[in-house]
Formats: C-alpha cells, structure tokens, sequence
C-alpha cells in the first residue's frame, strides 16, 4: 500500500533530524494539559485517505473556505493549484485552519496529479457533464476530490487526468455552486459516508498519529525550532 503520509518518520530542524516521540518529549513541558487532549481528539479524526485538490481558484476567499471546510471535517491535507492570474485578494481568512493542515501548492495540474497518483489516489473532478453522481462514489477508498475555478470550473489538463468524474446534484434552477459551497457539500457528505461505513472519520496508523503529534506540539509552541535545537543537544552531549 502506497505511504500517503505527506512526511517522512524523521523530522528535520535547523539541519538536523528528530523522532517524533523526540520532539513530543522535549516540547511537552510547553503545550498544556488542555491543549494535548485537544490535540488527541483532533488526532482520532484525522485522515489523508481522502483530499480536496482546488485547481485554477483565484478567489483566495473561496481557497480560504475551502481549508476551513477541510480542517473542520477531519481531512488533513489540501492541495492548491495555483491560477495563471494572480489570486483575488479578500478580507475572508482561513481563522487560522491553514495553520493545522498540510497544504500543497502546485504549479501545474500534471505535477499535482503525478504527486497524488504516485501515492495511490484516484483523481475525482467535480463537473456538470458527469454521470455519476457524488453519492455513488466510495470515499472510503484514497481519493483526491477536484474542485474548480470560479469561472471555467475544473481545467481542461485536470480533465484529461482525471480518473473520473462526478456531479454534486442540484434540483434548482442554478446550474453549479460556488467553489468554496461545492466544496462544502461534498467533502461534508465524504464525511458522513465515511463515519458510517467505518466508524469514525479517522484512520491514521499509530507511526502517522505520532508524527501527526509532533507535527501539532510545533504548531503549538512558539520557537518551537529553537527550543528542539537548545533541548534535545543536552541528553546528546550528556551520552557523549
């Protein structure tokens, strides 16, 4: 099975490499009691068996929405094409969700497919064309869940590499959603399908739950980096 975990066991800082128990260890005395449960919960949750890719967005509002929805619902990485034009600037913010999420950017939809396939994804754009319906699709299987731009929706090279393609259904008189609303909808029903096939929205292995952690305790702590750097050399040098 292909690792899908977006990070190595090891964890580099400041040029050197760490064990997530490591890091856990040296940081712990700085994250709160309250703070690790929050942490523990949060984990239990998380999965990287299904992402959101958005290709071509150039409303960074809508981005923004899109990885908020994502950390809400337990996906832990998000993948950004980035647009041909500049992003459209917006006041919206991600209220600090980007901070919790691993978030890819890509030049070229080919360089995100080749990345996402390689680690075992099928690529699933939403378009209006589709046949098969959203519901229809298994989301307990690795899937990378493709949502358009504004304008034009998913681009013709995303299209081209696509494994399939699915329609979120509508009995209005509008024709599509909006990217970020799109967005919502599907990810938020991959979530219930998956919390009813499985049990729970979280799948992670006990070696991912433990880098996962390490990765949450740096995001916790401030000059986490500094800190690991000064701690972690003293048992180091007290063995030499």
């Amino acid at each position: 099975m292909p690792n899908r975990l977006p990070h190595s066991q090891l964890i580099r800082v400041r040029g050197r490499q760490f064990g997530a128990e490591e890091v856990v260890n040296v940081l712990s005395p700085f994250v709160s009691d309250e703070r690790k449960q929050r942490i523990e919960r949060v984990i239990a949750h998380r999965t990287y068996t299904v992402t959101p890719v958005v290709d071509g967005v150039f409303d960074m509002g809508n981005v923004s929405a899109v990885m908020r929805t994502a950390e809400a619902l337990g996906y832990q990485s998000v993948h950004i094409i980035e647009s041909a034009e500049r992003f459209k600037s917006s006041t919206r913010t991600t209220q600090g969700s980007d901070k919790w999420l691993d978030v890819f950017r890509w030049k070229t939809p080919a360089k995100c497919a080749e990345y996402l396939r390689e680690r075992g994804y099928r690529l699933v754009v939403t378009h209006l064309d589709a046949q098969t319906r959203l519901e229809d699709l298994d989301f307990t299987e690795p899937t990378a869940l493709v949502f358009g731009n504004e304008a034009n929706g998913v681009s013709d090279e995303m299209l081209s590499l696509a494994s399939e393609r699915c329609i979120i259904p509508m009995t209005g008189f509008v024709e599509s959603f909006n990217v970020s609303v799109a967005a919502a909808v599907a990810l938020y029903h991959a979530y219930q399908q998956r919390v009813s096939a499985l049990g729970s929205q979280g799948d992670l292995d006990d070696a991912s739950r433990d880098r996962l952690r390490a990765e949450f305790y740096m995001r916790s702590v401030k000059e986490s980096e500094a800190i690991i750097d000064r701690l972690a050399s003293e048992p180091r040098r007290g063995r030499g």
